[in-house]
């Protein structure tokens, strides 16, 4: 601590000082500088360096700064350059808010070291006409009574414009209005407001409502402007009469008008508004008080209506005087004159009267048929007393005069009942009178039916399905037929045609409700005995004569799955296993044996597939679905079970799917077959090395020993192969049948593998070995037969006799 070099206080003190005054001297002087407001960023106020006298090239080592303004820094130096230049926009209306301020000045201090030195920069920010004018409300709404006088006033608000000087508000505009003008006044501060003079009257009814424009511009170059709508509302004041419609109106009305009826209604209006346009009416002193007992005045909608009877030969002419006034204070009124004049009307009504009258007839009766005679009569006379008659329109019948006054109903088109079974028949009478009276009678004509229509079936065809096994007894179908007319006529019988088929007839297949055409079936089908019917019914009237009608019936029978499977290959006996022997070195690809199911149902039905229920080995055996062939999927080795058990399912593909299984029990030999095929020799082939094998393991712990072993081996295997015989053995295609008694059904087989099974079948129930073996020259294969020994070798050559040869 001791060697710390040690300042003394009074020498700080004068440190202190000289930088203070250093500071003063360098602040004594102020920079000024004047730019428009909204200089774009980057803009160059000024060379500072030069204005200040500094030299650029110590700037940054001097670390020469600005103060911000306001928390943010709007100005900047270029240290390169010494020029003060724009950093961010500048907004004299943000900056200076004080409108009344009409300088803005920005005081900022420019700061350096080495020494330390200050600068005082003031920076005005001149006002640009960048503010449009604008009113604080869009739309200004005044009220003004239509009794308003010429030269009132109505003050508006002012618009407002942040800019100052030539830029602020300089005038406003009105749009031109042949009732309002504006005057324009000018505050202490120097501000411009406006106000609304009304220089013409207004009239409500004329006009109820002004729409001006009013445009404010401010000083600026260019100029901008601002606008508000101003909506001029006029208040009704009572300076309207009601007035009638006319000022004389003359009604007729007949005598004997019912009372309540409307004689007129009255219409005045009163171009107010409110309370000054509601009208109430009323009977002024000049109408006489008969006429207001015989007639009354609605004071609020202007109806008058009849009061008390109206007769002509008392009183002809009514005159009255009716007031309307309207709801104001100061309520004025208008008046009208109302004369109603009588007249005579034609009070006595024509009469009819029908003097003749047949109300049934036939349908079929003939054109020119009198029906009625009628008579008519009116007690008035002139031409109230002539009397007019006619029927309602659109019927089979016309009127003709017969004599004075009277008239015969007679029948102009043919009648048909099933149309219209009755016809309302009015008499209308009307006099000639003003206003015309008249009365009317009515009549009904009944139509008598008569067996004029065939019945009619729905269908000319009926399609019936029927699903086999159906109960007797069941219904089928309702055939019913329609016929159009009555009683007797209508009611029909239902019979089948009787159509002999086969052993029988239709009547003992089918049966018929004679009374409502219910189908019946009169016995149980079966799809596969019959498969359907095609028959007539009659439908017969009871009418005089009966009329007929048939349709054609095609009874459809459906088949149904009830028919299982039946498999006829193998054969065996009801719950028997079928044993078959097949040799150990069958090749891949084989067939064992083929499993052949039928189905007498219909061919959906009947479709069969075969599946395996059990395999002892899925590995070694294949079922195809379609065909039921059984093949190998290999060859057999020593690791296999030389017994082998298969079941098979055969479904069919109804619904619900109906089955049948058989069970396949495979032997393996070894011992080689004798076949014959055109004295052709085959030799017989083993499967050898499969001890080779065996040996071929052990030998590999020793080369010696292994040498050994393949010598040994060879030895045994020439040792043991068996001489050239005239049997040859089985070719690898050969299958060997067991022993079974069987018999064959018929069955549909397609391919050459199918043939040579139903020949394998054929030949195994005579109780002979059957094997297949492959010819040259084209053939396909030979199916020979041989008589079965005691052993499998020992079947001679002249035993074998040829069955079939497919080329």
């Amino acid at each position: 601590m001791e060697n710390l070099k040690k300042v003394h206080p009074r020498k700080r003190y004068v440190e202190a000082f000289f930088i203070l005054s250093s500071l003063l001297q360098s602040a004594s002087s102020v920079t000024h500088y004047s730019i428009p407001e909204e200089m774009e960023i980057g803009s160059v106020v000024a060379n500072l360096a030069a204005d200040l006298n500094l030299d650029v090239r110590t700037l940054n080592r001097r670390k020469m700064r600005l103060d911000n303004i306001a928390n943010k820094k709007y100005l900047e130096i270029n240290k390169e350059t010494g020029e003060l230049f724009i950093l961010e926009r500048l907004d004299r209306e943000y900056l200076c808010t004080t409108k009344a301020v009409t300088a803005c000045v920005l005081k900022l201090d420019a700061t350096i070291e080495n020494p330390v030195r200050m600068f005082n920069i003031e920076l005005e920010i001149l006002d640009i006409n960048d503010n449009a004018p604008h009113f604080r409300r869009d739309t200004m709404h005044l009220d003004i009574s239509e009794s308003t006088p010429v030269g009132e006033r109505f003050s508006l608000t002012n618009a407002v414009d942040p800019d100052i000087g030539l830029n602020s508000i300089k005038t406003y505009h009105l749009s031109e209005s042949d009732y309002f003008n504006i005057e324009i006044q000018t505050g202490r501060d120097g501000s411009k407001f406006t106000d609304l003079i009304l220089k013409k009257a207004l009239d409500r009814e004329e006009q109820n409502e002004h729409k001006l424009i009013l445009t404010a511009v401010d000083g600026g170059l260019p100029a901008r402007s601002g606008t508000a709508i101003i909506v001029v509302r006029v208040l009704d004041t009572n300076d309207n009469a009601p007035q009638f419609d006319k000022e004389s109106y003359t009604i007729n009305l007949s005598e004997n008008s019912p009372i309540g009826s409307l004689v007129v209604k009255l219409n005045a209006t009163d171009l107010d508004e409110g309370s000054n346009a509601d009208i109430t009416f009323l009977f002024s002193l000049y109408t006489s008080e008969k006429t207001q007992q015989t007639f009354t005045l609605n004071s609020d909608n202007g109806e008058i209506r009849v009061k008390d009877m109206v007769n002509y030969e008392d009183f002809k002419i009514y005159d009255m005087e009716i007031i309307a006034k309207d709801k104001a204070t100061n309520s004025l009124s208008g008046q009208c004159k109302l004369t109603i004049l009588i007249t005579d009307m034609n009070d006595n009504h024509p009469e009819i009267s029908v003097k003749s009258f047949q109300s049934a007839i036939k349908e079929n009766v003939e054109v020119d048929t009198v029906v009625a005679v009628v008579s008519v009569s009116d007690k008035d006379s002139g031409e109230n007393g002539v009397v007019d008659i006619k029927i309602n329109n659109n019927l089979p019948f016309v009127l003709r005069e017969s004599a004075d006054n009277y008239y015969e109903l007679v029948v102009s088109t043919p009648l048909d009942r099933e149309k219209v079974p009755e016809y309302d028949i009015t008499f209308t009478v009307t006099d000639r009178g003003t206003p015309q009276l008249s009365d009317n009678e009515t009549i009904t004509v009944e139509l008598i039916d008569v067996n004029d229509n065939v019945p009619q079936f729905s269908q000319t065809f009926y399609t019936i399905p029927v699903i086999e096994n159906n109960a007797p007894g069941a219904l089928l179908a309702s055939l019913t037929a329609l016929d159009p007319d009555l009683h007797e006529n209508q009611y029909l019988v239902y019979f089948i045609i009787e159509k002999d088929i086969v052993n029988t007839s239709m009547s003992m297949l089918f049966s018929i409700n004679p009374e409502n055409g219910n189908l019946y079936a009169l016995k149980t089908f079966d799809y596969e005995i019959e498969k359907g019917f095609l028959f007539h019914i009659e439908a017969r009237d009871s009418g005089v004569p009966p009329l007929s009608s048939n349709v054609t019936v095609h009874i459809i029978i459906m088949d149904q799955n009830d028919n299982n499977p039946v498999i006829v290959s193998p054969w065996r006996a009801h719950g028997s296993v079928v044993e078959e022997k097949i040799p150990r070195n069958t090749d891949k690809g084989s067939l064992v044996s083929k499993v052949i199911a039928i189905d007498t149902d219909s061919v959906h039905n009947s479709r069969i597939t075969y599946q395996f229920l059990l395999n002892t080995d899925t590995t070694l055996f294949s079922l195809d679905q379609y065909n039921g062939e059984i093949r190998t999927m290999r060859m057999f080795s020593y690791r296999d079970a030389r017994h082998q058990r298969l079941v098979v399912i055969a479904k069919d593909n109804g619904e619900p799917a109906l089955s049948a299984t058989v069970t396949i029990k495979l032997s393996t030999v070894e011992t080689a077959l004798k076949s014959y095929s055109d004295m052709t020799e085959v030799p017989l082939e083993y499967d050898i090395f499969s001890d080779l094998n065996l040996y071929l393991v052990i030998g590999l712990g020793s080369v010696s020993f292994l040498l050994l072993i393949t010598i040994l081996v060879t030895i045994v295997l020439k040792c043991q192969k068996p001489k050239p015989s005239k049997a040859a053995p089985p070719s690898r295609n050969s299958v060997i049948s067991s022993e079974r008694n069987s018999t064959f059904a018929d069955s549909t087989l397609v391919s050459n593998d199918a043939y040579w099974y139903s020949m394998f079948l054929a030949e195994t129930r005579k109780g002979k070995l059957v094997v297949r073996q492959p010819v040259p020259k084209g053939s396909r294969y030979v199916v020979s037969s041989l008589p079965r020994g005691t052993g499998l070798t020992d079947t001679s050559d002249s035993a074998a006799s040829t069955l079939q040869v497919r080329n």
